[in-house]
């Protein structure tokens, strides 16, 4: 039998350099099934240990499964170098170099193996892990530098290796996605096409695919173009009514900062110059939000655009040039092929080399169609149910022609207000959910479920009410790791942050950028949600056909007599699903909810107990952010 990758891991484990690798190095106990705390082991027995645990499970016959596995994913995000990060020596930080044994604080490959079995407990059994590609060095922000500097997307960071084993992240991978496979899990890779880092490795071989800046004095304070507030307001009239010709482009005083191509390049002391034809000195041309035209997010200096079209016209960054293009790069004559020949090679090559079985696509809403389409056309000839997902917001039957199988979903900017959330439902129940989006309050660039509560016991109480809607939506059920430990702190400031925060959160104190652990060991002095959610998404699998139905009517909001309890029906095909939550986060709340049956009773599903039907009447009392469902019988 050939070796395989986690055999040749638990091998080096357990050689005699690794196993003499010291002392004082601790755990979280919750790694290991216990509540909190945390417990002394030796590094490459423990690791070791887990490893044979899960290779145990080869010996267990292969589960035969009905249906497609991306239909019946129950996600957990995972961003390794902050998930499986850890204070091991006790001292009070996260340390980026290794400690003496040669083991990292920072979170890796291997611990995130050591996780798995964790993950699964939880009810997940899908990974999704953000970007793992090598990182830019130039502007990095922060630290450790963003996932998402992209330096070579063939590569892997090497901070995600231990120096204690002499083995590559490569080789980690390979084993992670392994395990995960000896485990019934799938594993959702990110890969960021959009941009790359300002110092990529594709720069030398391919100034063509970037924009390039006249290097003076003039364009020191670089940044996004202004428009006046005319023009403002054409570009958000055409903008929504999907008239993209002659789009408004930037003053030319802003176009003029570019050059043309071809850009040559000289490299002095190691570092790259751009030359135009004219013999200017020219550089990279940093990244900044570009939607909308107006937007205050601070720039990227660490990441550039990728240019995507080599029309002359369009020899600039705007919001007409990297998302909301101007039909003219419609034609394929401006398409940059070589760079969609690499971008769409990227996937396949990963699925070869590594056997995920998806792929997010980072910043999917600003690449071109038929560039997405490519993409998604090459991957499914290697694997016919490899999975799509578009970091989009609208679960539309346009994405869903693309290929795609779920989007991101706009569930986390309405999460804070009934009002919103019963408009944003409303919507779906008129037009119909064309396919999943993810059922979370939180990602990695939105606030944190608990972020904006003083008392930690209200974000967590609003965190069981969110995650309990989102379990009964046609959506993905989506983990966001740390928030069954109901962490509040914010891995980075995209979506649904003020300047305030900006001010309290710099790169130097957000975890996307530096080296930062999640409160493993005490849960926030709080009870892990970990028991709750297994439960709820047991229940969920018993329901799945009824709440994966996308259909027009499905989704409907019943009045209750109290505005706070929130109550949302699913109904498909005779059968019906009542969810009633209390929304707020630190009174209890009574009401009731009238139907046709004058007598009788629900089962709620949670506690397991009957609910008096008394003459039309559901009477409920919930505490702060409690939820109820209940199956409700066909004549209900």
């Amino acid at each position: 039998m050939q070796k395989t990758h986690l055999a040749s891991l638990l091998h080096t484990l357990k050689s005699s350099q690794c196993t003499k690798a010291g002392s004082g190095y601790s755990v979280p106990g919750i790694w290991s099934g216990k509540e909190n705390g945390t417990e002394q082991v030796e590094p490459a027995t423990y690791f070791a240990r887990i490893i044979e645990t899960i290779m145990s499970n080869l010996s267990s016959a292969p589960k035969q499964k009905e249906g497609d596995w991306r239909t019946s994913a129950v996600v957990y995000n995972l961003f390794v170098r902050l998930s499986t990060a850890f204070d091991h020596n006790g001292d009070g930080s996260i340390s980026p170099e290794p400690l003496s044994c040669g083991f990292r604080e920072t979170g890796t490959l291997l611990k995130a193996i050591a996780l798995l079995p964790y993950i699964k407990n939880l009810g997940a059994n899908t990974i999704y892990l953000l970007p793992l590609t090598e990182i830019g060095i130039t502007s990095r922000k922060g630290s450790l530098g963003s996932p998402y500097a992209v330096k070579n997307p063939r590569k892997l960071d090497p901070l995600l290796a231990e120096p204690a084993l002499g083995l590559s992240a490569e080789l980690l991978l390979k084993a992670f996605v392994e395990a995960a496979h000896i485990l019934d899990m799938h594993v959702v890779l990110e890969f960021v096409f959009r941009t790359t880092s300002v110092d990529s490795s594709w720069i030398k071989e391919h100034p063509e695919w970037f924009y390039w800046l006249k290097d003076n004095e003039r364009t020191r304070n670089y940044g996004p173009p202004h428009f006046d507030q005319q023009t403002l307001n054409r570009i958000y009239e055409v903008v929504d009514r999907h008239e993209l010709h002659n789009l408004p482009c930037p003053p030319q005083e802003y176009r003029e900062q570019f050059v043309e191509q071809p850009v040559t390049l000289s490299s002095e002391d190691d570092t790259l110059q751009g030359i135009a034809q004219d013999g200017t000195p020219c550089r990279i041309a940093s990244a900044f939000s570009d939607w909308p035209p107006d937007d205050q997010q601070p720039a990227w200096s660490d990441v550039t655009y990728l240019k995507m079209h080599t029309h002359e016209a369009f020899n600039y960054i705007a919001y007409n040039t990297i998302r909301m293009y101007d039909r003219a790069l419609d034609n394929p004559e401006t398409f940059n092929t070589t760079l969609w020949d690499e971008i769409s090679a990227i996937i396949p090559s990963f699925q070869e080399e590594y056997l995920i079985d998806g792929a997010m696509i980072d910043m999917g809403h600003a690449l071109p169609t038929l560039l997405k389409q490519r993409i998604v056309c090459k991957a499914r000839e290697k694997r016919a149910d490899f999975a799509f997902w578009d970091e989009n917001f609208n679960p539309t039957p346009e994405i869903r022609d693309e290929g795609f199988n779920a989007v991101f979903g706009s569930l986390p900017f309405v999460i804070h207000d009934v009002v919103f959330i019963r408009g944003l439902l409303n919507h779906l129940n008129k037009t119909g959910v064309a396919l999943p989006f993810f059922g979370t309050g939180e990602n990695h660039n939105t606030p944190r479920v608990c972020f904006r509560y003083p008392r930690q016991e209200a974000g967590r109480n609003h965190s069981i009410f969110i995650f309990t809607l989102s379990a009964i939506l046609p959506a993905i059920p989506f983990l966001q790791s740390g928030m069954e430990l109901c962490e509040w702190y914010p891995v980075n400031l995209g979506l649904n942050f003020n300047d305030e925060d900006r001010t309290l959160y710099p790169p130097e104190k957000l975890p996307l950028f530096s080296a930062f652990s999640f409160d493993w060991e005490k849960s926030n002095g709080l009870v892990p949600l970990n028991s709750y959610i297994r439960k709820i998404l047991a229940i969920r699998a018993r329901y799945l056909n009824l709440v994966l139905s996308g259909e027009t009517g499905s989704i409907a909001i019943p009045y209750t007599s109290e505005p706070e309890l929130f109550a949302v029906m699913r109904s498909v095909a005779g059968r019906s699903l009542l969810f009633i939550g209390n929304s707020n986060t630190s009174d209890t709340r009574c009401g009731f909810l009238e139907f046709s049956m004058e007598n009788g009773s629900f089962f709620e599903l949670i506690s397991e107990t009957e609910f008096p039907i008394k003459e039309h009447r559901l009477e409920v009392s919930c505490k702060p952010g409690e939820c109820l469902l209940f199956e409700l019988p066909p004549e209900g």
